[in-house]
Order: structure tokens, then C-alpha cells, then sequence
């Protein structure tokens, strides 16, 4: 069973259940009010009855059946008049009060109502010179019979027409209801790994289906990052690695052709030792690229920048021995003005490449200034390197992308996209400027923890 027949079915059932309550509410009000009505006419009359054969010397019982017999008079109508012995005075068209026992059982102080089959009656003590009288009248009230049948009738037929109705409009607003539901459901089939660009109506983004929709498109939107990303990684992967491999196996087969000296195995092992730490280097920028890519919500901490800046510029000097790279830090009057939300970890591997790119396309010093603000601090890497063009400059932090002036100076083109990918993630602010032959600015500002 769908949704749409449940709905509708269910709300039928409420509306069926609703109608049937206030049916049986209204017919209970309506039968409990006639028979109220009833009785009080039977009372009336018995008071009326007694009044005219007890308190008035002028009628008598034979007058007295006369006016019954020209008024109008009840279904079934039975009277009879006792004294307090229940010796029966006066009596007209009596069955079931012609019995003694009968008298006896439905009397009372005061008045009394009772009910017997399908009659309702009313007992009534009257008193007139401190003598008793008691009066018992009962009759079938035709007029409520018929009141009630009819009532019946159009309560029920009421009933029937509002469910049909209900069934009808029910499973029209159910259906437009879900229609929502059924196109996600059908976009949703139309999806699979090859159309992740794809995306569902998101409608008006404030109700319930409009929320499923916007997070299933969120959702979306990082499976296809997800699936980018692997795709990017081993496709970039088995570009790049095919090529280092490559030549080591050449090197090897061409070694191992024939005979050589001492000098020329020692030659060729150092240049494969060389070629297996350039693809060493490689596969961990790709493996750290790939780290990033699938970490989107990296633990944050309160760092101090300056001191990731100095852990970078240690382990560059390893590899630049002779080059001067030269940290310019005013200190502020509190060490927390240094302070930053950040990944320590990432944040080290993204200076240590902009530290690399600076020192390896430029044979002079390397100058890292920083800029404190109020409320951000400027780490600024300087070079006078061989530059980058105008027109190349947003394409260098795309995943082995490089600038045409760097062809025979080694790299692979990963640093700077793995640098664009984690300052990305800290939300810092980059700005290049550079001049061909004169050398690149690197600005990058991050927003201090404390103001």
C-alpha cells in the first residue's frame, strides 16, 4: 500500500470516526431532550387529572372520561387514579396498570417517572383535604418515534455522503501532498555515478519535503566532491607515476644489459636513488592531497602561527642548507594577539611548500613578514624569483598545473594545489602578486582567535 492510499484511508478513518462521535452526541441530546419533554407533558397531565376529578365537585369520572375521550390523547395510553390503598378510583383504557403489583412497584414520594417496553410513564401523588390521591399515567410517544427514525436516517446518510466525500478529497490533497515525494523519487532514479552534478527542486526550502530535498542535495554535493576526488586522485596519480617509473625501469634494463665498471653501476644506482626519492616526495603529496580532500571538517585548535611559520622555515633549512630565509615578526604585547583557529599539522605542510616553491625558483634570500591586525594576522612570504605570468597565476593551484616559465625546473605541480586545498579549509584569505623575472608575494591573512 503507498503512501497516498495510507493518507487518504487514515484521514478517512479520523474524519469516519469524527462524524460517528458527534452523530451519536447528537442523537443522545435529541432523544434525552424529547423524552424530557414527554415526561413532562405526562406529568402535566396527571396533575391536570387529578386537579379536575379531586379538586373540582363539578366533574365527575364519567365527565372526566368524556374529555379524555375528545382530547387529544397518546399512542397507548393508559391512566388510572388511586386512593393511598391503591383502590382505583378513576381509570381509563388501563392494561399493564390494572394490576395491583404493578401500582405498587412505580410508585414513589412526589412524583416518579418509569418506563415500560416501549412506553414511558409518570407516577404523581396529589393531595387534597390531607387526603392522598396517586395518579399513574403512561403512553407510547409515537411523534419521538418517528422524530428519532428520521434523525436516523439523515445522520446516517450524512455520515455515508461525508466519508465518500472524505475519501474523494483526501486522496486528491494526499496526492498532491506527496507529489513532491514522487518527483524527488524519480529524480532520485534518474542519478547514479555518472550525473552526481545533478541536483533536486528544492522548492520553496522551508517545509519538510523542501529540507529532504536540500539535504539530499547536500548529500549529493559530497559524494560528487568525494567521487571527484578519487577520480582526480587516480587519474593525476597514474599520470605522474607512470612516467618516474618508467624511466627507473629503463635505467634498470639498460644496467642490467650488459656488463659495466664499478663507476657506472654506482652512476646509475645513485641517479635510480634520485628518481625513487622524487617519486617518494610524490606519492606523499599525493597521499597528503587525497588526506585533505577526504578530511572536509579537520580538527581545529588554538595555534600560535608564528611558531608553525618557524617549524616550517626548520625543515626547509634541511633541504636548503646555504639559502637565508628570514622570518620579520614584531612581537605584540600578549602572545594570544599570535593566536589562531587552525590544524597545526596542515597548516606546516602549506608554508613548507610556499617555502620550497620560494626557494627553488629563486637563488636569493627568502623574506616572511608578518602583519598583526585587530582582528587578523598577515603572513606575507616574499622571493625574487623568476616569477609567475599575469594570465597563469589563478591556474597554479590546480593539481599539477605549472607556470610555462618553470618547464626545466623539477616538480610535479601538487605543492601549490595542496597549499590552495588547506588554506581553503581555514577559510584564510590569499593574495599572489607577482612580476615575471623579479620575483612572488604570497599574503596570507588568518582571523585571530581573540579580537
Amino acid at each position: 500500500m503507498n503512501i497516498k492510499i495510507r493518507l487518504a484511508l487514515q484521514f478517512t478513518l479520523i474524519v469516519g470516526g469524527i462524524l460517528l462521535f458527534f452523530s451519536a452526541l447528537v442523537y443522545y441530546f435529541s432523544y434525552s431532550s424529547q423524552v424530557s419533554k414527554f415526561r413532562q407533558s405526562l406529568l402535566e397531565k396527571a396533575k391536570n387529572t387529578a386537579t379536575l376529578l379531586i379538586d373540582v365537585a363539578e366533574v365527575d369520572s364519567s365527565l372526566l372520561v368524556k374529555i379524555h375521550e375528545t382530547t387529544t390523547s397518546w399512542d397507548k395510553e393508559e391512566l388510572v387514579l388511586t386512593d393511598s390503598a391503591y383502590n382505583v378510583i378513576y381509570d381509563y383504557k388501563a392494561a399493564y396498570l390494572a394490576d395491583r403489583g404493578a401500582l405498587i412497584y412505580n410508585s414513589g414520594k412526589g412524583y416518579k417517572y418509569f418506563s415500560i417496553t416501549d412506553k414511558d410513564g409518570v407516577f404523581y401523588r396529589h393531595i387534597f383535604n390531607n387526603r392522598t390521591y396517586l395518579v399513574f399515567i403512561m403512553a407510547f410517544d409515537k411523534s419521538r418515534a418517528e422524530n428519532l427514525r428520521e434523525l436516523l436516517k439523515i445522520l446516517f446518510w450524512s455520515i455515508i455522503s461525508s466519508i465518500l466525500l472524505s475519501v474523494i478529497f483526501s486522496y486528491f490533497f494526499a496526492g498532491r501532498a506527496i507529489r513532491p515525494i514522487s518527483d524527488i523519487i524519480k529524480s532520485v532514479k534518474e542519478i547514479n555515478s555518472l550525473k552526481l552534478n545533478s541536483r533536486l527542486d528544492e522548492g520553496n526550502k522551508k517545509d519538510e519535503i523542501a529540507q529532504l530535498a536540500v539535504t539530499f542535495n547536500e548529500m549529493l554535493s559530497d559524494l560528487e566532491s568525494a567521487f571527484r576526488n578519487q577520480e582526480d586522485f587516480v587519474s593525476n596519480a597514474s599520470h605522474e607515476l607512470r612516467t618516474p617509473l618508467t624511466v627507473m625501469i629503463g635505467e634498470s634494463d639498460y644496467l642490467l644489459s650488459h656488463r659495466r665498471s664499478v663507476e657506472d653501476y654506482e652512476k646509475h644506482i645513485h641517479g635510480l636513488v634520485n628518481d625513487l626519492k622524487e617519486l617518494n616526495s610524490l606519492i606523499n603529496s599525493l597521499l597528503e592531497m587525497a588526506q585533505i580532500n577526504r578530511d572536509r571538517h579537520p580538527l581545529f585548535t588554538d595555534i600560535r602561527i608564528d611558531e608553525v611559520v618557524f617549524n616550517a622555515i626548520r625543515k626547509a633549512r634541511e633541504k636548503y642548507v646555504d639559502r637565508k630565509i628570514l622570518p620579520k615578526i614584531k612581537y605584540p604585547e600578549s602572545e594570544s594577539e599570535l593566536e589562531i583557529k587552525g590544524n597545526e599539522g596542515l597548516l606546516e605542510i602549506a608554508f613548507i611548500n610556499i617555502i620550497d616553491n620560494a626557494c627553488k625558483f629563486s637563488d636569493k634570500d627568502v623574506v616572511i613578514e608578518f602583519v598583526i591586525n585587530d582582528e587578523s594576522i598577515s603572513v606575507i612570504f616574499k622571493d625574487e624569483g623568476i616569477g609567475i605570468p599575469d594570465d597563469e597565476i589563478e591556474a597554479i593551484s590546480k593539481p599539477f598545473k605549472r607556470a610555462s616559465n618553470v618547464k626545466f625546473i623539477g616538480g610535479y605541480g601538487i605543492g601549490l594545489s595542496l597549499v590552495s586545498r588547506i588554506l581553503q579549509v581555514h577559510q584564510a584569505d590569499v593574495r599572489i602578486s607577482s612580476a615575471l623575472n623579479k620575483g612572488t608575494h604570497f599574503e596570507l591573512t588568518f582571523r585571530r582567535s581573540v579580537s
